[in-house]
């Protein structure tokens, strides 16, 4: 029986698909819906048969990323197989579909992972060790030449930052398109996720017991470059979630964990409002599957506001 989450267009051939790919007998008895996401839909679907599981489907639907679907999952179909050599606990791969030649839709079918996103406030700071030693995980992951993934691609540029039209400090904003005007700094590249927020990590357990993270997922955006930058996406995330401070505080946390950053500090705030102004001029748009998952006090306004009072704080840390 499949409910309504499997009965979009075209969904009898990439059902046909699944079952012959997860394996003889199996089929998919029921699609649900995964929220948390607004790149891909994401469906988990129970397999019956012999060995009753559950896997998860990633489809993209949207248009610009079904015109970029080849490269992203290919990518992420590649970095999960390197994965399964690790101690990262990411997803299974069991086959994908990037040109849509089997399914509706680019797909990519995968293992389902215990646990559940969790972005409530309560507990937000018992789970930010985990993620910060979780991050250093994933950087300290070994590869050698010919399965290090592509080269970072920065999400802005000081020609391509839209100011909000509502703020009051249009001075602040340009002070930090101003930073961002200048060569990269010089790194150590390491292996990043390139997407590590809290959104895209999943917990077990509760805060005082066995909490722990039990897997990570979307690998789409896996680069090669800075650990700064990881680090920097994650804070921004942190800060529009739950304040600035614990946006500020996550690098102390990767530190605290082993992990190394830019010791220039002109350099650690160059990586930091790289990745924040990639956010300008709508912040909004990552809260929107955070309401989803029950974050309602995460307003239009909210979200804008503390991405805008984070700016200023960089700022207020960083001496010189």
């Amino acid at each position: 029986m499949i409910d309504e989450a499997g009965t979009d267009e075209g969904w009898a051939a990439t059902r046909l698909w699944v079952e012959k790919s997860v394996g003889r007998d199996a089929p998919v008895e029921r699609a649900v819906p995964l929220r948390g996401g607004w790149t891909s839909r994401m469906r988990r679907l129970d397999v019956g048969g012999e060995r009753p599981r559950s896997v998860v489907l990633r489809s993209f639907v949207k248009e610009f990323y079904v015109r970029h679907a080849a490269g992203l999952l290919m990518r992420e179909a590649d970095v999960l197989t390197l994965l399964a050599r690790t101690g990262v606990p990411a997803a299974g791969l069991i086959a994908v579909d990037p040109g849509a030649e089997h399914c509706a839709h680019p797909s990519l079918l995968m293992s389902l992972l215990p646990g559940q996103v969790r972005i409530d406030a309560a507990g937000s700071a018992q789970r930010a060790p985990l993620l910060a030693r979780q991050l250093l995980d994933i950087h300290r992951v070994e590869v050698d030449e010919h399965d290090r993934p592509r080269g970072y691609e920065a999400w802005t540029s000081p020609d391509r930052v839209r100011v909000p039209e509502s703020t009051r400090r249009p001075g602040l904003w340009q002070r930090a398109i101003d930073v961002i005007r200048r060569q990269p700094p010089a790194h150590r590249p390491v292996f990043l996720h390139r997407d590590f927020h809290p959104g895209n990590v999943l917990f077990t357990g509760t805060p005082g017991t066995e909490l722990r993270i039990s897997g990570v997922v979307d690998w789409v955006e896996t680069s090669w470059g800075p650990a700064d930058l990881d680090v920097a996406h994650c804070s921004t995330n942190l800060a529009l979630l739950y304040g600035t401070p614990a946006g500020l505080a996550f690098a102390d946390e990767y530190v605290a964990a082993g992990g190394q950053l830019s010791p220039d500090p002109l350099d650690r705030l160059y990586w930091r409002l790289l990745d924040a102004l990639a956010f300008a001029p709508d912040a909004e748009k990552v809260a929107v599957p955070w309401r989803e998952l029950g974050r309602t006090d995460l307003t239009e306004e909210l979200v804008r506001d503390r991405l805008e009072d984070y700016l200023q704080a960089l700022f207020e840390i960083t001496p010189g």
